[in-house]
């Protein structure tokens, strides 16, 4: 698949903070006292298990932030599938440098390619049973949020608002503080411009239908069984966006497609997704 990198702006800061706290004050004196100066080595960063990769471009940027002369060859792009020994990256050059950005580069391609691996996962289950995507939220690591949802878009998913100002989504605690569903949707359509979108989180058909009469641009129907999704979708005829939350794991993922939603969304995607297990293998 064609996935365009982040710019290289948004991402050497958070990789440069990494590298940082991993070398403390005083370097890596391991490697500095273990290994000459003019060593040379080539390794790879092999997979250990079947998935699907991402971060590989930010593994590169921390072995280059360490060395820019050493040579980097991507082998797996991100979005790719991998098999146990398939080798994603091979690295080479001074043997200190790649030493010292081996676990802060693992770290990263590890924690990126297991919500890549994930989101792919739930993403075929979905697609085989109907046309709905699977789409991450707002539950991400702090300061890791473009990479996190990126790794998303690496595995086949696509990307909820990325924060607080992008976009208008009405949860529980804020229609019980405003006074009921149309207050709140009201409120916000007078506060907010003309291009950006208003989702409302609905726990009831009831609620949904009360939110159709006003008019709204999406729905989130939380927590809600594959029939009565069944029957919101039926309720909602096209008229807004509908999107399944809650309780979705790869084997509920089919029955909530099959429903006929457009989203299905999954906070654990990007909060507590397994690592891929990734490993730098020593050639030669």
């Amino acid at each position: 698949m064609s996935l365009d990198p982040l710019p290289a702006i948004m991402t050497e800061p958070v990789v440069r903070a990494a590298l940082l706290e991993d070398l403390g004050r005083a370097g890596d004196i391991t490697t500095e006292a273990v290994i000459p100066a003019e060593t040379r080595m080539r390794v790879h960063m092999t997979s250990r298990q079947n998935g699907t990769v991402a971060g590989i471009g930010i593994a590169v940027q921390a072995f280059r932030l360490m060395d820019p002369e050493l040579s980097c060859e991507v082998l797996k792009e991100d979005g790719s599938p991998v098999a146990p020994g398939d080798a994603v990256l091979r690295i080479e050059g001074r043997a200190r440098p790649i030493l010292s950005a081996e676990r802060v580069a693992l770290n990263f391609a590890c924690r990126l390619s297991g919500i890549a691996s994930a989101t792919a996962v739930l993403a075929a289950a979905a697609k085989a049973h109907g046309h709905a995507r699977i789409a991450c939220t707002r539950k991400t690591t702090p300061g890791l949020r473009a990479l996190e949802k990126y790794a998303v878009r690496a595995g086949g998913g696509a990307n909820h608002r990325f924060g607080l100002d992008d976009a208008v989504l009405i949860k529980d605690n804020h229609v019980a503080a405003a006074g009921g569903i149309t207050n709140a949707v009201k409120a916000a359509r007078g506060h907010v411009g003309h291009l950006v979108k208003i989702e409302l989180e609905v726990d009831t058909l009831a609620q949904l239908e009360e939110a159709l009469q006003i008019g709204i641009d999406a729905v989130l129907l939380d927590n809600m069984g594959p029939d009565m999704l069944r029957a919101a979708v039926a309720m909602v005829a096209g008229r807004a966006i509908t999107e399944a939350s809650g309780r979705i794991t790869a084997e509920t993922v089919p029955a909530i497609a099959a429903a006929g939603v457009d989203l299905i969304s999954c906070g654990w995607l990007t909060h507590s997704a397994p690592i891929l297990d990734l490993g730098l293998d020593f050639e030669g």
